[in-house]
């Protein structure tokens, strides 16, 4: 019997395999004890690493597919070698990635075991056009129409990095670096570190700490950001009941009390600066974004999985003094103060309950959710519901796979003072309300295509808004 592929690699696993059990003697007839790769066959046939034919054989002169092999090498994995032994089992890890991706070992598993830093990430092109009508308004929170509109046309190129690395069974550290490119102003930034966290993974709970990615169970509603500190998940992170612990800090930029696009969409992303005042060229009214904010909450969610109910129930404590009144002295010398969070002025914290239902039945999933502030007066509550169909939901990741698909249909209503961080870039943004639809496709592995429309209005004063948003995904 010549050295076929078979065997050549029944030899490579006996390094991949641990332990020193042998199975007795001649477990396949066609190689007797003094063949020469007879211990080797028999190490692995007691693991379970390979099981020959029904007949008894193991005709190791006979050439494999790469999908046969691909299933010895998951069995081998699952003894966890180390040393030479793990370096053996990595390159051929490597080497049949897809055929083990395709029988169903996770990916992270795989790399976890061929280097102790992952590199992944994504390239996006995303495309915005915004039509809002222009407004203006005074001190006192009167809005004026003038009749106009305003269009902004923008171009955007996202580098992403999301490394992992692998500190023992349990504990990883993640990151997020981002870098921009502006077709529209033919601009670049440099990359940057948005997040970077420490996270432990045990049965019933998790841990994570640093720069953690902020997104509930509201989708989007309330937070799409990011914040310093930590939280701890106990129970069923995939299907079942699990309740989550936050608290730590949220950047300048992320809470204030105010009125939010009462005028035009602008600039890269939302194009909102801090003001005291009116801006007409930023649409904001109401307070500074000069101060952090300390934040604790608390998230309990239930999902049976594929099919049935689901929901739960959230709530956010805030404290920020950009929440409390800022006023300035008219021409008069008289002292105007901004109430554009509560009616007195006087409040610094925001409180925000939350809750969210659906149902599911394999493709069809209808769902909703919302969210009220109940420390502020002025645009205090935020809701979605959503009509959705397919398997391709939003955006996509490593490990979307060709020919996935969704739709979906519904109706937004964006309150600026309770959607403080919301998912506000793709369609309806905090200040407004109206009618959303969305469609997604890959037409290939790791390549995503996503269309959006909104139509609506402004939540306080007049007029009307319109968004068509666009977005290639490349993942790697």
């Amino acid at each position: 019997m010549k050295k076929s592929v078979a065997a050549a690699l029944a030899a490579a696993f006996v390094m991949g395999a641990t332990g020193t059990t042998f199975a007795a003697a001649n477990p396949f007839s066609d190689v007797p004890a003094g063949h020469w790769a007879y211990q080797s066959v028999s190490k692995l046939a007691a693991q379970g690493v390979i099981e020959g034919y029904g007949d008894g054989t193991y005709r190791g002169d006979r050439n494999i597919t790469r999908y046969e092999m691909a299933q010895m090498i998951a069995k081998a994995m699952a003894k966890n070698p180390s040393g030479a032994a793990k370096a053996d089992l990595d390159r051929l890890a490597a080497e049949f990635r897809d055929e083990l991706d395709a029988l169903g070992v996770r990916v992270a598993e795989l790399e976890k075991y061929a280097d102790k830093v992952v590199w992944q990430g994504k390239i996006e092109y995303t495309y915005k056009n915004h039509r809002t009508d222009d407004v203006w308004a005074d001190q006192r929170k009167h809005h004026h129409s003038t009749s106009k509109h305003t269009r902004v046309k923008q171009d955007d190129w996202l580098f992403r990095f999301e490394p992992i690395a692998y500190v023992n069974d349990h504990w990883t550290l993640r990151a997020r670096i981002d870098a921009h490119v502006d077709m529209s102003h033919d601009t670049t930034s440099s990359f940057e570190l948005v997040r970077g966290w420490a996270q432990g993974d045990y049965d019933n709970f998790q841990i994570k700490v640093g720069r953690v990615p902020l997104y509930t169970n509201e989708d989007g509603l309330i937070w799409d950001t990011e914040y310093s500190g930590g939280e701890i998940t106990f129970g069923k992170l995939a299907n079942g009941l699990r309740a989550t612990i936050y608290g730590g800090r949220l950047k300048a930029d992320t809470v204030n009390g105010a009125i939010r696009n009462a005028g035009s969409w602008n600039g890269r992303q939302d194009g909102v600066s801090a003001n005291d005042r009116w801006n007409e060229a930023t649409g904001r009214l109401g307070s500074d974004s000069e101060h952090t904010s300390s934040f604790v909450a608390v998230n309990v969610q239930y999902d049976p999985g594929p099919k049935g109910l689901f929901g739960g129930l959230g709530y956010y404590h805030i404290k920020d003094k950009d929440l409390k009144a800022i006023g300035f002295y008219d021409e008069n010398e008289a002292y105007v103060p901004n109430y554009f969070y509560s009616k007195n002025g006087a409040t610094d914290k925001a409180n925000i309950w939350s809750a969210n239902i659906g149902w599911r039945l394999g493709k069809v999933q209808v769902w909703g959710a919302y969210a009220k502030n109940s420390k502020a007066d002025y645009e205090n509550k935020s809701w979605q519901a959503l009509v959705r169909y397919g398997n391709l939901y939003g955006g996509g990741n490593q490990n979307t796979k060709k020919g996935q698909w969704g739709v979906w249909a519904g109706y937004k209503y964006f309150g600026s003072n309770t959607s403080f961080k919301g998912i506000n870039w793709d369609d309806v943004y905090a200040g407004t309300k109206g009618f959303v639809a969305g469609a997604s496709w890959a037409p290939m592995d790791r390549i995503v295509l996503i269309g959006k429309y909104f139509k609506g209005k402004y939540i306080e004063g007049p007029g009307d808004a319109e968004r068509l948003f666009g977005r290639v995904e490349f993942f790697f």
